[in-house]
């Protein structure tokens, strides 16, 4: 018998100072039963950093040719697309023929490095392409913060995100790998 998805029902405020943004969101999140809550915490934060009112998670995990997170016009153009992990150089660029902007958010600790310096000069060509790092200890304190029903308050301010519930708040200093600084 397949396992199902875990559902999460998340209610986040973004106060994002850098972007001049301020919203709240209701969000239900499907975690797959392969993800960990650390991924799953990795997917919101993207949403975060990059949330507008047309930004919506996609199937993900479960269609090829999706990202898990985008960002859709009303004339169904990809203006936004959002994939995670260590994304090989082919899945990168149909993302950067396919949509105007590409963001790849790594966490994957002390590979992403080796990862990186393998393919750094091949994603090099991409103009559309960012690259974030998310370092492995706030990735790791970023899931303890998982409940079935979360509010978290995300407070993005020169590049650093504080993530905050009712009991602890998690520091995120994503570190941009390629892309402009802004």
């Amino acid at each position: 018998m397949a396992l199902k998805a875990t559902v999460f029902k998340v209610a986040i405020q973004i106060a994002d100072m850098d972007r001049g943004y301020y919203q709240d969101h209701q969000l239900t999140l499907a975690q797959h039963p392969s993800e960990t809550d650390e991924r799953m915490m990795v997917r919101l934060l993207a949403f975060a950093m990059n949330a507008s009112d047309s930004l919506t998670f996609s199937k993900g995990l479960c269609v090829d040719d999706e990202p898990e997170l985008w960002d859709k016009s009303l004339s169904d153009e990809i203006n936004l697309w959002v994939e995670f992990g260590q994304s090989d150089e082919k899945w990168l660029r149909k993302a950067c023929g396919r949509a105007k902007q590409v963001q790849l958010i790594t966490y994957g600790g002390r590979s992403v490095p080796i990862w990186w310096k393998q393919n750094e000069a091949t994603l090099e060509r991409y103009d559309n392409l960012t690259i974030w790092n998310i370092p492995e200890e706030a990735v790791k304190a970023m899931g303890q913060l998982v409940g079935r029903n979360m509010a978290l308050q995300f407070n993005i301010c020169e590049g650093q995100i504080w993530i905050s519930d009712n009991d602890n708040s998690v520091l995120v200093e994503p570190e941009l790998l390629k892309g402009l600084q802004e």
